[in-house]
């Protein structure tokens, strides 16, 4: 994986990839949450929305544990 911050624009809004952004991301993936509670919970005004940072998010941020993305994120912050 390249060792970067992780965001994504959506409607002019950027959001920033965090431990908490990844929490909502697991559950999403491994519940049946719909686009609208994502969009809600992400802070965005509709379920297109939602749906559009799913598409831009990398797919491996969806699945990896919240702790284990914080250390992803600490070995970068060491690496610059």
């Amino acid at each position: 994986m390249p060792c970067q911050e992780i965001s994504v624009e959506v409607a002019g809004k950027q959001i920033i990839v965090d431990e908490n952004i990844v929490k909502i991301l697991n559950e999403y993936v491994k519940t049946s949450m719909s686009l609208e509670k994502l969009a809600e919970k992400l802070g965005l005004e509709n379920w297109e929305q939602a749906y559009e940072f799913v598409k831009k998010i990398p797919a491996w941020v969806m699945w990896v544990t919240p702790t284990y993305y914080k250390i992803y994120k600490e070995r970068c912050k060491r690496s610059s």
